[in-house]
């Protein structure tokens, strides 16, 4: 299935914007699965399985498995999801971005060997390092933009043509790189004014927004700026705040009253 039709369908059956980072930190886990042979898969497993009926997509973030040496278990944490809970979309957080070849071999690594339903990309290596992933018409495309971090202005508001290079990207993207109509993009939470500005420009494009939770983003601006005309088009993503809500026997069922109430903060004010 189309991603966006997988996002579509999740936005409405779960009737949830939360998106789940899966960003494993042993160092984090509880105190049972520290010392266990496939803590990783067993600690990322009972968050997912605790939490798929809450979300309309889950967002490995690559980085924090290669560090511990542990793709396999990434390619077997998708072959979970998309076998145990099909039709909650896979976005692998890679912000992948390099020339046309090496391209290529990027988009494999995300569509063939991990199996994503969308990935992560950074665009400022121009389209010609994008065209391998726009190819694949039924996979998402998240093109970074407008980014949370505090250094995401070093560059992003960097004067373009009388508007901020994020505003450029973005126009970009909408109007040249969507042909197939599979295009999103990472706006932070913590700049929302700047994530409406971004909504303007892009019309009914879906947006990846991070920033909620361990870094302060405010959900009722979040949604105020950000939300399309039907009250969805975000994908709102938390990591830290509901992977390590509770550090005992119970964290699955912690994590899955972190993502219960963020569900529900969201759902009330799409509401207001």
């Amino acid at each position: 299935m189309h991603f966006m039709q997988s996002l579509q369908q999740a936005w409405t059956r779960n009737h949830s914007l939360v998106c789940v980072g899966l960003d494993p930190e042993p160092a984090k886990f509880p105190a049972q699965l520290r010392d266990a042979p496939d803590a990783v898969f067993d600690f990322c497993r009972a968050i997912v399985d605790a939490t798929a009926d809450l979300v309309c997509a889950f967002k490995p973030q690559i980085a924090h498995f290669a560090a511990l040496r542990a793709e396999d278990t990434l390619e077997r944490l998708i072959a979970h999801i998309h076998a145990e809970h099909p039709g909650v979309p896979v976005i692998l957080d890679a912000k992948r971005g390099d020339i046309g070849s090496t391209a290529q071999h990027y988009a494999r690594e995300a569509f063939e060997r991990y199996q994503a339903d969308a990935v992560t990309l950074n665009p400022y290596l121009g389209r010609d390092s994008i065209q391998p992933f726009l190819d694949r018409a039924d996979k998402g495309v998240i093109l970074l933009c407008r980014t949370s971090n505090p250094g995401g202005a070093d560059f992003q508001a960097l004067d373009c043509g009388g508007q901020p290079l994020y505003l450029r990207v973005a126009e970009t993207v909408a109007r040249e790189w969507n042909g197939h109509g599979n295009c999103a993009l990472v706006t932070g939470a913590t700049w929302p004014q700047e994530l409406g500005k971004v909504r303007a420009v892009v019309g009914e494009m879906p947006l990846l927004v991070p920033g909620i939770g361990a870094q302060g983003g405010d959900v009722e601006a979040v949604l105020r700026h950000g939300r399309n005309a039907d009250g969805t088009g975000l994908l709102i993503s938390s990591s830290r705040a509901i992977l390590y809500a509770g550090h005992g026997e119970s964290f699955a069922a912690a994590a899955r009253a972190a993502a219960s109430e963020l569900r529900d903060t969201i759902n009330r004010c799409r509401q207001a």
